[in-house]
């Protein structure tokens, strides 16, 4: 049986990142959810599932700092050579469905997802999905959930998907976090088919420290 790392490793090898389903040549739709959040300097971003998402750029032109998860080390290879080596950039070859390093314990400001959490499929992985987010979110800090709605595809990549909605991500995030914003998108996919997605914008309680 192929490992999930293996299937991702075969496809970033295979595919151009403009043939990737869920490539976008405009990360706006995510920015805008960004953007208007108030920026302490250097700020760190997590971004599980990173792959080589040209959104890495325009937060480093913010002047963010990024930890890139991804399960797949052929997609941080290829991200790693597009932006070259940078201080403020850290490369992390991990599954997100497992415990994070313990030195990521409340370092995140913003943690940004999109179409990753749903290709988690058993609630064992889910639920350690979101207990490395509550362990890496520091209180004060920002989640942004961006998966296939209950509308979207069943399929991405050749993988089932666990769809969801925004009373999930809720339920899921639990009290710790309040809904700021929400969206319905419709993306579009490099293939010109439509894909429905559900973006939720949190905030973790509590003050920065």
């Amino acid at each position: 049986m192929t490992t999930r790392a293996a299937h991702w490793d075969a496809i970033f090898a295979s595919k151009k990142d403009t043939e990737l389903g869920w490539h976008e040549n405009d990360v706006s739709q995510t920015l805008k959810f960004i953007d208007p959040l108030p920026q302490q300097e250097a700020a760190t971003v997590f971004l599980p599932g990173a792959g080589t998402s040209l959104l890495v750029d325009a937060l480093l032109n913010r002047g963010y700092k990024l930890i890139l998860s991804d399960i797949s080390e052929v997609a941080l290879r290829n991200v790693g050579q597009r932006i070259g080596k940078h201080e403020h950039v850290t490369l992390l070859h991990h599954d997100i469905a497992q415990p994070l390093p313990a030195s990521l314990a409340f370092a995140v400001d913003l943690w940004i997802d999109r179409a990753v959490l749903h290709f988690l499929l058993s609630e064992n992985e889910i639920q350690g999905y979101f207990a490395n987010l509550h362990a890496a979110v520091r209180p004060g800090g920002h989640v942004l959930l961006a998966e296939f709605s209950t509308v979207g595809a069943i399929k991405c990549a050749g993988l089932e998907l666990h769809r969801y909605s925004l009373e999930e991500m809720s339920m899921r995030l639990g009290n710790d976090f309040a809904l700021i914003a929400s969206e319905e998108h419709t993306y579009t996919n490099p293939s010109g088919q439509p894909r429905p997605y559900i973006y939720g914008l949190f905030r973790k309680n509590g003050a920065r420290s």
